[in-house]
């Protein structure tokens, strides 16, 4: 039994959020008189004590508060909590960056500044740095989620910089649990099963093995079942005005024709190309003078319908542009098997062995848009351009025609279909206890995920669909309903089926920490811990025998590479009691991070330097009355880049999300690639890279606040914090290179594209330190409770104000970029205000759950970014869109649980989340992914859903 002190430090600690009861151990040790008291760690600190005098601005979630938010896996639980921004949707892998990823991001900082535990254990990170695939975490086997809310990184280490998220899993369970659920929106489904089981009284036994296997699956949602979602082009009104925004693709069906020819001056005579400094003619390879040529673009279908696009297609230009978002899965599907055992047993009296596995099998498929050919030259003399493209080719373009392109949309292949499995174990296995009064744990923890990327469909063979297109057996000119069954059938049997890359990460970490009073002074008890970690990781890309063979249209194979690093640090913490009211926390910690090698290109070789740093942090907590809290903390922290932003190649990474006019853009600034634009607004291929000039990013951070809780149940707390970041590290997103091409000018490369052999126009995001960052903001929560005559009603206000994010512009001593309120240059929002309330409920053997989620507005991008903008009574008068900026609203979610529990041993579940079925707002930001008119990463795209839920204890 905890003592009074012990047990009342408890009850405040949950009712102030700010410390937690983590890792309750088996250890005693005697105190005064015979009663045995249990020593508490605290997330946040490495030291176990006998209360919880140190504060600490933490969350708890419980498995209750869990169940209550009605969440059915990890990443939606952390979408929950308004203290979390920036973070990896699913819907991010619908053609954007996701990969198969979602991930936890305290502050808009970003995943990789949030450290994600397990059981107080690091993971093995997706990206070869600190981020967590939380599609790894089974939800069933979770007992709480502990919150740190503050900076960590003298106690951690480099990726602790906005807080901890620490997973604590079931133990000493001697019962079944049986769970099942079902999960149904409109016109898609997911369901859920576990079991989770344990024998063995840790206290009477001496040991436990608890065992957890769950399975979840996830159906897809498609665009089309969804009014918002159904198509790219967009009514909308502005201003008065009524306008259509068209987010499409010149990569169209029917295809659209790109006539090239030799251009002549008004004597008739051929121009050639010179070069601009000495302004001599430039010769090609055979030693004749190269001819500027010209391209004249136009819609066979269109031209043959009295200048009107296919119905799936709208004006863009001289061509017509494809409704891509019609044919997308707007929701990937997904299946996660996932399992856990651990066991813990007494050695003797002060010692206990204990081991955990857990093994999780993750797999997300994810169709997007039918895939785009890019130009392709079609033989002239074939039948298909005779046919299609001759009759209406003006007499100069035909008399000097040099050859014909199209652009295709193989929709009758089907949608872009991918796979992405990921693998992921992790095992830990260690002893603890104590000697003297002394706690220590020493443990070794091993981990490793793997995923694969498997191409199942939609993506054309090279060779077999060129020459299926130049034949003209499929008629790439005509209406996609046109085509036979066995026409469509041709296209389909050219698609690409295999394993297409393999990422695998590993770690493998020996840590080890020890912490006891030091000392009793008149105040109280000094603390003292110290620690030590060693920790081997290795990241590593292979590319699959269909990728190196470049057998799918025009992509070439990346480079295959092979990263390790290593690294350790040792921390001391040390707990001064000031005054019997007043404690003082320090700690500091040396980080070495060893420099990273590849196996792969250079035998071993280092690519980089070890970086090390010094980090500390002091805070300090103050209780003038047992009801008030008021606390406060300043510390430093220190990242190391991660193996890929340092040592990755140069890669293909896409197409940008959105279309840009590259002659405007580029010509504004008169760059030297200008010449390689395309005519239109298209997208524009991506690369990634490493950059081993990066330095570490640095932070210094400080939070004071207050916490007032009351006897009867009430409890308010605000928090400030302020942290800034130097020599952060990011990638440049499209937008914010394109629409700074004086400033990125470096960033812009050619590249030669493989279909028509001309040279192109394309971005390279490579990691570098932009600078200087600035965030700051305040949490706050209030919490009440009432008791009513039929039962007590419990509600609690919760939310996160932003005051200030804003980054240095790379360049600039004193310009500075936001997203504050609004879409900013990363193609991002920092949102202002983020408030959940829930109000619970209990009458009987019934408890009722009302949650409130909302997100403030914020000023959308210009139309004219991503979308294409006309009078929607005239698609041929195009208007300036970049003058079209809207303002989103307000978005909030209401989402209704009523639980009841048959007897001692049922609980019986009926909810409805989303429960005014609440569509997304409109948005013409165009960055997450293939979505297009809202922002899958903002806003609830399943609609009102409906679930039951079913548990039972034997």
């Amino acid at each position: 039994m905890l003592n009074n002190k012990v047990s009342k430090a408890v009850r405040l600690a949950f009712a102030f959020g700010a410390a937690s009861t983590a890792a309750f151990s088996a250890n005693t040790f005697a105190a005064e008189g015979d009663e045995q008291v249990e020593r508490i760690e605290v997330t946040g600190s490495s030291i176990k004590r006998t209360d919880l005098e140190g504060a600490l601005p933490i969350d708890v979630i419980s498995a209750a508060d869990i169940a209550k938010t009605g969440v059915t896996s990890v990443p939606d639980l952390i979408a929950t909590l308004p203290s979390m921004q920036g973070f990896t949707t699913a819907g991010e892998s619908v053609g954007g960056g996701g990969g198969g990823i979602q991930s936890a991001s305290l502050r808009n900082l970003g995943a990789e500044y949030t450290l994600v535990l397990l059981n107080g254990r690091r993971m093995p990170s997706s990206d070869s740095g600190g981020t967590i695939n939380l599609n790894n975490i089974p939800l069933a086997a979770i007992k709480r989620v502990e919150i740190l809310k503050d900076g960590a990184s003298a106690l951690y280490g480099s990726d602790a910089i906005a807080g901890v998220i620490n997973f604590i899993l079931k133990d000493d369970v001697q019962e079944t649990t049986i769970s099942a659920r079902y999960d149904k929106p409109q016109d898609t489904s997911s369901s859920s099963f576990s079991i989770t089981t344990g024998f063995g009284d840790l206290s009477s036994d001496g040991f436990n093995v608890l065992a957890s296997l769950s399975y979840e699956e996830q159906d897809s949602l498609r665009s089309v079942d969804r009014d918002y979602a159904k198509t790219g082009f967009i009514n909308f009104e502005h201003g008065g005005e009524q306008y259509l925004a068209a987010a499409g693709s010149v990569n169209a069906i029917p295809a659209n024709a790109y006539a090239v020819y030799n251009t002549r001056d008004d004597a008739g005579n051929f121009i050639y190309q010179k070069d601009e400094d000495t302004n001599e003619y430039i010769l090609d390879a055979d030693g004749n003078k190269k001819h500027v040529t010209a391209t004249h673009s136009f819609n066979p279908y269109a031209k043959n319908n009295n200048g009107t696009c296919h119905e799936t297609s709208a004006p863009s230009g001289t061509a017509c542009q494809f409704d891509y978002t019609s044919t997308l899965q707007i929701q990937p599907e997904s299946e996660r098997t996932a399992f856990f055992l651990s066991g813990i047993a007494e050695i003797n009296d002060t010692t206990e062995a204990y081991s955990s596995f857990s093994y999780t099998d993750f797999a997300m498929i994810s169709r997007v848009a039918p895939y785009p050919t890019g130009p392709f030259t079609l033989p002239t003399e074939s039948d298909v351009v005779q046919k299609n493209v001759i009759p209406h080719l003006p007499e100069n373009v035909l008399t000097d025609l040099t050859r014909v392109d199209a652009r295709w949309r193989t929709l009758p292949g089907g949608n872009r279909t991918t796979e992405y499995n990921t693998v992921s174990n992790h095992f830990v296995a260690g002893l603890r206890g104590e000697i003297n009064e002394w706690a220590y744990d020493v443990a070794v923890t091993a981990g490793d995920t793997k995923n694969e990327e498997t191409r199942i469909t939609g993506f054309p063979l090279e060779k077999e669909f060129l020459a299926l297109a130049s034949s003209g057996k499929v008629d790439i000119f005509d209406a996609p309903e046109n085509l036979s069954d066995e026409q469509r059938q041709m296209v389909a049997d050219t698609m690409f089926s295999g394993l297409w890359q393999t990422t695998d990460t590993s770690m493998l970490a020996f840590e080890s920490k020890l912490s006891g009073a030091l000392a009793d002074i008149d105040a109280g008890t000094v603390y003292l811990g110290v620690g030590f970690d060693y920790r081997q990781s290795e990241y590593s890309l292979t590319n699959g025998a269909g990728q190196n063979a470049e057998i799918v249209l025009f992509e070439a194979a990346g480079t295959e590479f092979d990263l390790e690093r290593d690294g350790y640090g040792a921390f001391a913490e040390i707990i001064v009691p000031v005054l019997e009211n007043l404690e003082v926390t320090g700690s500091l910690r040396y980080d070495n991070i060893g420099g990273i090698t590849d196996s792969q290109r250079t035998g071993n070789q280092n690519v980089s330097d070890d970086v090390d740093d010094t980090t500390y942090k002091i805070s300090a907590s103050y209780r003038p009355t047992d009801e008030l809290l008021v606390r406060a903390s300043y510390g430093t922290g220190f990242k190391a880049p991660t193996m890929r932003q340092i040592g990755a190649p140069r890669l293909e990474f896409g197409v940008s999300s959105a279309a840009y006019d590259c002659n405007a853009l580029l010509g504004a600034t008169n760059h030297p690639l200008k010449q390689y634009c395309n005519p239109e607004k298209i997208q524009y291929d991506m690369y990634r890279e490493g950059n081993v000039e990066l330095s570490p990013e640095e932070s210094e951070q400080y939070s004071v606040g207050f916490v007032w809780a009351g006897d009867s149940g009430t409890s308010f707390g605000i928090d400030y914090w302020n942290i800034e970041m130097t020599n952060e590290v990011r990638r440049l997103e499209p937008n914010q290179i394109w629409f700074d091409s004086a400033t990125y000018a470096d960033k812009f490369v050619s590249k030669i594209d493989r279909g028509t052999g001309d040279t192109t126009v394309a971005i390279v995001r490579s990691a570098q330190n932009v600078g200087k960052s600035n965030t700051s903001g305040i949490d706050w929560h209030f919490d009440l409770t009432n008791e009513l005559s039929f039962g007590t009603l419990k509600t609690s206000f919760q939310g996160t104000y932003l005051i200030e994010n804003r980054s240095l512009k790379v360049g600039t001593t004193d310009e500075w970029d936001t997203s504050l309120g609004q879409v900013g240059p990363d193609e991002q929002v920092a949102f202002r205000n983020i408030i959940t309330v829930t109000n619970t409920l209990t009458h009987g053997d019934f408890t009722h759950s009302l949650n409130i989620r909302a997100r403030s507005g914020y000023r959308d991008a210009a139309a004219g970014v991503a979308f294409r903008v006309s009078k929607a009574d005239d698609v041929s008068e195009v208007v300036d869109g970049n003058l079209i900026q809207r303002q989103v609203p307000v978005y909030t979610l209401f989402d209704y649980r009523l639980g009841y529990a048959y007897g001692d041993n049922a609980n019986l579940t009926f909810g409805v989340k989303n429960l005014l079925d609440r569509n997304p707002p409109v948005s013409f930001n165009g960055d997450a992914g293939h979505q297009v008119g809202y922002d899958p990463r903002y806003s609830d795209a399943y609609g009102r859903t409906f679930y039951v839920q079913a548990d039972y204890t034997f």
